[in-house]
C-alpha cells in the first residue's frame, strides 16, 4: 500500500513543474497559489510542501532560483543577460587561434635613430632638402616700386623708437 507522503513525493514535483510551465517562472507563492487553484484535494499544510519540495527541486538541479523566481534550466529566464556593473564594460576580446602568431605589439617611446648618418643623408637627398627652419627672411623690394612713385633718399631707419631730436647748437658771431 501507498501512503500519502508517497503520494506526495511524486505529485507534488508534477504540479510545481506544470505550475511554473504555465506561469513562465514564478515565485514560490505564485506556485502555491496555482497548484491551489487548479487542485482540490489538497493537505493542509501544502504551503509547506511547496517549499519543501520547491527546495529539493532547486538542490538537485531541476530548477533554477534567479531572484526569487525558480524557473527551469534551459527555460528563457537562464538565457536573460546578466546585469551589467557599475562603469564601462570591458572590449569584447576577438578570438585568437591557437596555431596563429600574435602580431608584435608596437614599441613604446621614440623609435631608435638610425645606425649609418650617410643612409641618411643620402635619403635626404633623394627626396629634396626640407626648408630651413624660422621664418624665411623679408624679400627685398625693387629701388623703383615705391607706393606713393617717390624715391627714397636718406639713410634707412634703424629698429626701434627714433632717438628725440637734439636742439642745433648756435654759433655766436664775434
Amino acid at each position: 500500500m501507498s501512503s500519502a507522503s508517497d503520494e506526495d513525493d511524486t505529485a507534488y514535483p508534477k504540479m510545481i513543474m506544470e505550475a511554473i510551465s504555465a506561469l513562465g517562472g514564478a515565485d514560490r507563492l505564485a506556485i502555491s497559489n496555482h497548484i491551489d487553484f487548479n487542485n482540490s484535494d489538497l493537505p493542509r499544510d501544502h504551503v509547506a510542501l511547496v517549499a519543501l519540495h520547491l527546495y529539493r527541486l532547486t538542490e538537485s538541479g531541476e530548477l533554477l532560483l534567479v531572484d526569487e523566481k525558480y524557473s527551469k534550466p534551459g527555460g528563457s529566464q537562464s538565457q536573460a543577460p546578466a546585469k551589467r556593473g557599475r562603469g564601462r564594460p570591458p572590449k569584447p576580446k576577438s578570438d585568437v587561434v591557437t596555431g596563429a602568431e600574435l602580431p608584435s605589439p608596437r614599441p613604446r617611446g621614440r623609435p631608435p635613430k638610425a645606425k649609418d648618418p650617410l643612409a641618411t643623408a643620402v635619403a635626404k637627398a633623394a627626396a629634396g632638402f626640407p626648408r630651413a627652419r624660422g621664418r624665411p627672411p623679408k624679400a627685398e623690394k625693387a629701388a623703383g616700386s615705391t607706393p606713393s612713385g617717390a624715391v627714397v633718399i636718406g639713410v634707412k631707419r634703424g629698429r626701434g623708437r627714433p632717438p628725440k631730436a637734439k636742439p642745433a647748437l648756435v654759433a655766436e658771431a664775434v
